[in-house]
């Protein structure tokens, strides 16, 4: 597995061993992204991207602090929302409707639940499943974008996404700031969760493929709740956040 890293300026990424690494922010205030990211999908075409089931992903993680501005996490997605224009010398990516299935730590600023009845902050195990729609086909939709500001029409908007990306999602009641082991085993048809070798979770909203992991910090949020006001942004560190990854192992399963 090639793990490639991408660091805005005094983010750090340290390696402490195999399958082991330190991603470090530094303070600083809003306005300003701050990311420490590993993945190994950054030079591919989003259709070579290198995982799918069946398969499983073990590591063990401790975040610096259980309330870390910003969102934390690991497991696979499709990148989905990337627009990234060779950021950090990565491919360039057109937005796709987001397939994930991973653990996602969102800080009290961000919901990211298209459903109501789902949550949508703190430790998430959460995937999603969505159509592999041509990039063209979704460019139609961008004159719709400036419409999201009238609540009206985002609320519209969101029932309409929640129709065509399916999710699932459970809340994690963990103390993150001690070191826990979390593991995904990735079938075509369900998604099992496991924190400390115990299921935790399990959906049959199963992300289609292909995938690439993703293993990441940042200061960025981004809202879109039930009633519909858009909003999105980077937030302030008052001190440096730190997540610390070890014995990081992703495998085939039959």
């Amino acid at each position: 597995m090639n793990l490639i890293p991408s660091l805005t300026p005094d983010s750090s990424l340290t390696p402490s061993g195999v399958g082991a690494w330190k991603l470090k922010l530094p303070p600083g205030p809003a306005g300003s992204y701050r990311l420490a990211q590993l993945d190994d999908y950054n030079s591919r075409a989003r259709h070579n991207f290198p995982w799918q089931p069946p398969l499983q992903m073990r590591l063990r993680a401790k975040a610096s602090d259980l309330k870390m501005p910003g969102t934390w996490g690991f497991g696979f997605w499709n990148d989905p929302f990337s627009l990234s224009f060779g950021f950090g010398g990565g491919q360039r990516r057109l937005p796709a409707l987001p397939n994930a299935a991973w653990f996602f730590y969102a800080s009290a600023q961000n919901y990211l639940s298209l459903r109501d009845d789902l949550p949508a902050q703190g430790l998430l195990a959460a995937t999603f499943r969505s159509p592999h729609w041509p990039a063209a086909l979704l460019g139609l939709g961008l004159p719709a974008l400036p419409f999201l500001a009238l609540t009206p029409t985002a609320r519209l908007l969101r029932k309409l996404a929640s129709r065509l990306i399916h999710q699932d999602a459970a809340r994690l009641p963990l103390d993150t700031s001690q070191w826990h082991s979390y593991g995904i085993h990735w079938h075509t048809d369900a998604v099992q969760f496991f924190v400390d070798d115990i299921v935790i979770f399990e959906t049959p909203v199963a992300p289609h493929i292909p995938l690439g992991f993703v293993l990441w910090i940042d200061n960025q949020y981004a809202a879109f709740p039930p009633h519909g006001k858009l909003s999105y942004g980077t937030l302030a560190f008052d001190k440096s956040s730190r997540l610390d990854i070890r014995d990081l192992a992703i495998s085939p399963t039959k």
